[in-house]
């Protein structure tokens, strides 16, 4: 099937809309774009190494954005550990995904939502308090940790936001960091899934790729909406709708057509 042909199925735009929504989420409340799309992937009947590998290609131009933006708030040696343990955990992820597809897809979006209400809970329920300093161990933790999600179910957001919470940095630093090391692990991210699961996920890629103008109008909408109606209200909105989804996939076995 050509590429044209792709593009006039009803799943790419399918595609598409779950992109859409899952960028306008990140830019509106700053947070989960990935506990948005992958999860309602599967429901579309997307694998997880195609859901990942087409939420990497849409999150490019955000991220590069960010770094550009927040350049000088950047420490650099600050992302040497940060970067290299996600880079090195993140195929060990991927290597237990190959495993878990032997699982039916049902399991798969048990999975997934146990992932997205345990990642909600933890968002909702831990107040660290900002220090400057925060305990090596918890880094050592963290960022391996969020590698090995990334690499399992393309979540490896939610520990790093918490551990960045947990220091008293202002907006532009905190959200330099993410951006920074979100970035740094997107191209390895695409190769590792390509290597692993093969031809399979380029179709999703060259789809997020080709709708990547659009994400960028749905970024600046989010943007936008999120200044309008305020950083808390939308952080609740986002909440229950993760709380939501996250418990349709522990109920997936009764969700699920026969």
């Amino acid at each position: 099937m050509s590429f044209l042909e792709i593009l006039a199925q009803p799943e790419t735009w399918q595609l598409v809309g779950v992109l859409c929504l899952g960028i306008f989420v990140q830019a509106a409340a700053g947070f989960a774009g990935g506990l948005v799309i992958v999860p309602l992937l599967l429901w579309a009947g997307y694998s997880i190494p195609e859901a990942q590998t087409s939420l990497l290609v849409a999150t490019i131009p955000q991220n590069l954005w960010g770094v550009v933006s927040f350049r000088d708030a950047l420490d650099s040696k600050r992302l040497v550990w940060p970067g290299a343990a996600r880079l090195l955990f993140l195929p060990l992820g991927v290597l237990t995904l190959q495993w878990m597809e032997s699982f039916s897809m049902v399991t798969l979006r048990q999975i997934v939502g146990v992932a997205v209400l345990s990642a909600t809970l933890a968002t909702m329920l831990f107040r660290p308090k900002p220090r400057d300093q925060v305990a090596s161990f918890w880094s050592y933790l963290v960022f391996p940790l969020s590698g090995f999600l990334q690499g399992l179910v393309g979540m490896g957001g939610p520990p790093m936001v918490l551990w960045v919470q947990a220091h008293d940095w202002d907006t532009r630093r905190m959200r330099g960091f993410l951006f920074s090391i979100y970035l740094i692990s997107l191209a390895p991210g695409i190769a590792v899934l390509v290597w692993f699961f093969g031809s399979r996920v380029i179709p999703p890629a060259l789809i997020a790729a080709a709708a990547i103008p659009i994400l960028l109008a749905v970024t600046w909408v989010g943007l936008k909406v999120g200044t309008a109606l305020g950083t808390q209200r939308l952080r609740r909105i986002t909440m229950a709708l993760l709380l939501l989804m996250g418990l349709a996939g522990l109920a997936a076995p009764w969700l699920s057509p026969a």
